[in-house]
């Protein structure tokens, strides 16, 4: 989960221990200041009276790792991010001082803070189907007589390949998450819990010197199977069952992952370790060498570069409702519910994305295909700018959802408005989405004075994010991208938009080596840098659907054109809508030669 989703934050839920006192009565203050709602539950209890899926929530516990480990069991399961103020003594897990509570919470609803993502572990066994996020435990059951048999041995299978028996007190199986603790005391391996997906078993208090830990992929298959009756325990007791003799265990990774805001307010993982086990290759307030780390060293970045990281960012933090609600569409019969989740979709993903950019560009305007849907100026006013300048007159309008009645939005405009626009498609390819097609893509452009001159375009259910900075190049995650150099058109891949009366098709398709149509603007132009096409038509377009895409092909090498070979002719006019040719350039002569010819194009 990304963490500038945060930045829409409508509610938050607390878990509240006995002891929560004056944090509590801080997170009531706070949460009033700055209007969002509040709902507190006791550790225990059910958060299903107060949750609401329909409301973009943060997942907050006061108390200490206990408490959390209630959290992670209640909000992981809805995919709520999780932030905990440490009010206990040996946390690992809750981080952040209450003194740094408003704070951390601050940098949260800014969508500045990072949202780790933590593996969760699945276990089904005789009387128990569980989910935990620390570690399983298989251990002997202490014998009555002090004379009794204190060993047990456990075979062991990864993926149906058998391992072998383990003899001793027992097995932990854990997440990287419960890799301290337990692990370190049967000299286990320390895992960095964040974004790490792996699992590891350790044997307890072994009899043979060569048994060792092993680390495997979450996606393993861990039969365990108990010679003799033994304990089953899973975070530390939270859960708990007694195995007779055979009985089988399955542990794989559980498909839920729990999620865990991180602030630069609270402690790090070594400086934990440090503080709490006293990790002794460094103090614990210890800051690293001079010069040791290379953010340090970086340059510092541009206003274009900056634009495009946080661009990126909002078009990741997008994407992760639209794939959620793309699976939902997958699995409607009826059209007017698949509507009704497209236009969730388009609302949700335009909401995060106008809300970071106003966060970070509070001066900036902001066009978006949304502005004149559904969502009103009261859904969007809950997208908040704390601390943001004050917006000339006819700029808030863009951001709130509420757009001057016009159909120029340079006219909409006043006359000293910021010398830069954001233009945005939180949702190019709506047909496809609605139709559980994959081809949809996120579109973030930066207009100055008129002109791209920035370009994201992110596509959901690939994770390609293609980029562009006016003369700095085209890049596809890192990668540079350049169009091809062929110039026969029987040997080019040609893409199609929208094509009323079948003309381009009828004219083309004989003479190039195809012609597709993914239905979506922005990856027609995307695939012109990559390569992937050598030209690409579109019979009209709006600006929302090219501004990003123009500045990643032209980067790339690509010539964009009208259909009578003037440069194209964007503009922010709603109503704006114009012919555009892409080629790769030595093709754009031949096919404005066949474009005059087809029937029907001199309209």
């Amino acid at each position: 989960m990304q963490g500038r989703r945060l930045a829409t934050t409508d509610e938050v839920i607390a878990i509240v221990s006995p002891d929560a006192g004056g944090a509590l009565g801080r997170l009531e203050a706070w949460c009033t200041d700055r209007g969002i709602g509040l709902s507190t539950v006791d550790v225990g209890d059910d958060i299903a009276r107060v949750y609401d899926e329909n409301r973009a929530t943060l997942g907050v516990t006061l108390g200490g790792d206990g408490t959390f480990l209630e959290g992670i069991k209640t909000f992981a399961p809805r995919n709520v991010p999780l932030l905990g103020i440490d009010l206990g003594t040996l946390s690992f897990l809750a981080r952040v001082d209450p003194d740094d509570m408003e704070a951390a919470l601050d940098e949260a609803i800014h969508g500045r803070a990072r949202v780790e993502s933590r593996q969760q572990v699945a276990i089904e066994a005789p009387g128990m189907e569980s989910t935990g996020i620390n570690d399983v435990m298989i251990e002997h059951v202490p014998p009555e007589s002090p004379i009794g048999r204190k060993v047990t041995t456990l075979d062991v299978a990864v993926d149906d390949e058998y391992v072998g028996t383990f003899e001793g007190t027992g097995l932990a199986v854990s997440t990287p998450t419960g890799s301290t603790g337990v692990s370190l005391s049967a000299n286990g391996p320390l895992h960095y819990p964040a974004n790490n997906y792996a699992m590891q078993l350790v044997p307890l208090q072994t009899h043979a010197l060569g048994v060792r830990p092993i680390v495997c992929a979450s996606t393993a298959e861990i039969h365990v199977q108990a010679g003799g009756e033994t304990n089953l325990t899973v975070d530390g007791g939270r859960d708990h069952t007694v195995l007779e003799p055979n009985d089988d265990v399955l542990i794989t990774g559980a498909d839920t992952r729990a999620h865990i805001v991180r602030t630069s307010y609270g402690y790090g993982f070594f400086t934990a370790i440090a503080k709490k086990l006293g990790w002794s290759i460094r103090d614990a307030d210890a800051e690293p060498p001079a010069g040791f780390s290379r953010r340090a060293e970086a340059r510092p970045e541009s206003m274009l570069e900056r634009a495009r990281r946080i661009a990126i960012e909002a078009a990741h933090s997008a994407a992760e409702p639209l794939c959620e609600l793309h699976g939902r569409v997958e699995d409607i019969t009826y059209k007017s519910d698949k509507s009704d989740i497209v236009t969730e979709a388009d609302h949700q993903a335009d909401r995060i994305i106008s809300t970071v950019i106003a966060n970070e560009f509070p001066d900036h305007a902001i066009v978006s295909e949304e502005s004149e849907g559904s969502a009103g100026a009261d859904e969007r006013a809950s997208t908040r700018s704390a601390g943001a300048a004050d917006l000339p007159d006819g700029i808030e309008s863009y951001q709130d959802g509420t757009t001057a009645d016009t159909t120029d939005l340079d006219e909409a405009l006043p006359s000293d408005r910021p010398t830069y626009t954001w233009v945005v498609d939180p949702l190019d390819g709506t047909g496809n989405f609605a139709h559980g097609n994959p081809n949809y893509a996120v579109s973030i452009a930066l207009v100055a004075d008129a002109e791209p001159v920035l370009g994201v375009v992110h596509v959901p259910e690939t994770g390609e994010t293609f980029s562009a900075i006016t003369g700095e190049g085209a890049y596809a995650d890192g990668t540079p991208l350049g169009t091809t150099d062929r110039s026969r058109l029987d040997e080019s891949m040609l893409l199609s938009g929208y094509d009323p009366d079948g003309s381009f098709l009828t004219r083309f398709y004989q003479e190039a080596r195809g012609v597709r149509r993914l239905g979506c603007a922005a990856l027609h132009l995307c695939y012109l840098a990559s390569g992937s096409a050598d030209a690409i038509w579109e019979y009209d377009t709006y600006p929302w659907d090219v501004a990003a895409g123009i500045v990643i092909a032209r980067e790339a090498g690509a010539t964009i054109t009208d259909d009578a070979g003037d440069p194209y002719p964007f503009t922010l006019e709603r109503n704006g809508r114009a012919p555009l040719l892409g080629s790769n350039g030595p093709l754009h002569d031949h096919l404005l030669e066949h474009l005059a010819e087809a029937p029907g194009t001199d309209d």
